[in-house]
């Protein structure tokens, strides 16, 4: 296993991909739901599932939740559960809350109660599929910060057969080559003299202004 603990509180769509996808990665996840049936479907999948209510007062410290490196709140259309459970996990000292919103008003009561991070998935999904199609030459972007992003693209034909050093990657574009991808195989252990062959797909994280500055020229 992997340094890393995670906790999944709520296991709807999104928190049930969620700690499928942490599980499948070989982290320790706990995935807690007021609902058997969720309990059941993934209970095979991850360390420990739990069927719990989260507005029960210290619920999540009996579960052990406290021991864990990320508490994930994804129950967001109970805003009470919600609340609640972000509440329980920052008094139980869990190093990284991260909560789910539902709105607007409802980021800003997690952000109050401490919540290290909010997120809404489905509006950054839709930012995500709109960039993807009118961000011609790119594969998939994944926005990072309103700043930077990490973007997939297939190499230009006339970077075949070089190398990372050869192409002077960073220092002509200004972004850091963190992956190459050919078919199903990643690597991340990227050597700056190995050559990159045909058709292969290269992640690169930068500011945004230089990630479209490589975009024009593919």
């Amino acid at each position: 296993m992997k340094a890393k603990s995670f906790a999944v509180i709520g296991l709807g769509q999104f928190g049930m991909t969620l700690a499928r996808e942490l599980a499948n990665a070989d982290y320790d996840v706990l995935a807690i739901d007021d609902k058997d049936e969720n309990i059941q479907e993934i209970a095979e999948t991850v360390t420990y599932a739990v069927r719990a209510d989260v507005r029960e007062p210290d619920i999540l410290k009996s579960l052990g939740v406290q021991n864990v490196d990320v508490a994930i709140v994804a129950v967001a259309e109970n805003m009470e559960a919600s609340i609640t459970a972000t509440m329980q996990a920052k008094d139980l000292g869990v190093p990284c809350v991260v909560s789910k919103a539902m709105n607007t008003l409802h980021g800003r009561i997690l952000e109050k109660i401490g919540a290290d991070q909010v997120i809404y998935p489905e509006r950054s999904m839709g930012l995500r599929v709109a960039r993807n199609l009118t961000s011609n030459g790119f594969e998939d972007i994944f926005e990072l910060s309103s700043e930077f992003s990490m973007a997939e693209f297939r190499i230009p034909a006339d970077w075949a057969g070089k190398s990372l050093a050869e192409l002077k990657i960073r220092e002509k574009y200004k972004i850091n080559v963190v992956a190459v991808k050919l078919g199903d195989e990643v690597n991340v252990n990227i050597d700056p003299a190995e050559k990159l062959k045909e058709g292969c797909i290269v992640v690169a994280a930068g500011k945004n202004q230089d990630l479209n500055r490589v975009k024009r020229t593919i």
